[in-house]
């Protein structure tokens, strides 16, 4: 589904506060939404409809081992909710990060484990990215991921489809896209953050970047003035929150 519709926000956000890789290069594929993306595609989550003043702060490619703790101060000095994709690798190496991510009330989603182009890797080579990923986020933090994230976006309708079957994790995409990865400054990101957001949306940002770091006191306390809301993925979808929720590990 390009847009998962649901009745109503959690009331957790009610009408209170919530309590609670490397730099692009001239190699690096253009981050940019699949062609078959909002399609009534099912396996596939680019936005929410709903009529309350919510978005979806989500961060990508960390954690980063100085500015995700930075980002982190900052959500808890506002009480404020968001979704980190974290790519395997940097979970093994920044498990305390990783540690406060969860225990601070952000969820975390599987961003796969080297960020590689998964459209251009066999269907073996992208369920070992993938599971390799999950299992390490279950060792760190005792739950697994219940959403996915393709780096650059660069995943298959297909490739969706296989891995909403065989793994329940559903691709989450985005609607707003600041391109904060070509690093436009601090100012550009807030405002292109600001100028794109609407109740449902969800927003592509990346914890990796000093800019997007710096931009983020400007961008939460934007969103906060034109009243809305900041919650995780889960709770937009109208899902448990991801830190209550209770999981069973299955051998093999």
């Amino acid at each position: 589904m390009s847009i998962s519709s649901r009745r109503t926000f959690l009331s957790t956000l009610g009408a209170a506060a919530l309590t609670l890789p490397s730099a692009a290069s001239a190699t690096t594929p253009v981050i940019a939404l699949p062609r078959d993306a909002g399609r009534g595609d099912a396996a596939t989550i680019m936005a929410v409809r709903t009529p309350s003043p919510v978005v979806a702060l989500t961060f990508d490619d960390g954690p980063h081992p100085t500015l995700t703790p930075h980002l982190l101060d900052l959500l808890r000095a506002r009480r404020l909710r968001a979704t980190f994709y974290l790519i395997g690798n940097r979970v093994v190496q920044w498990p305390d990060i990783v540690r406060r991510i969860a225990s601070e009330g952000h969820e975390i989603g599987n961003h796969s484990w080297s960020h590689p182009v998964l459209s251009k890797l066999s269907d073996a080579a992208v369920r070992d990215e993938i599971d390799r990923t999950s299992d390490a986020i279950w060792r760190v933090t005792g739950r697994p991921p219940v959403t996915f994230r393709p780096p650059y976006g660069a995943f298959t309708q297909r490739q969706r489809h296989a891995l909403l079957e065989s793994r329940k994790l559903p691709t989450v995409l985005w609607s707003v896209d600041p391109q904060d990865w070509r690093r436009p400054g601090a100012q550009a990101v807030a405002s292109r953050i600001l100028n794109g957001s609407r109740p449902g949306a969800i927003i592509l940002s990346h914890d990796i970047q000093r800019g997007t770091v710096a931009a983020m006191p400007q961008t939460l306390d934007g969103l906060a003035a034109r009243g809305l809301k900041c919650g995780t993925v889960s709770q937009m979808l109208g899902w448990p929150l991801w830190q209550d929720r209770r999981f069973r590990r299955v051998a093999g």
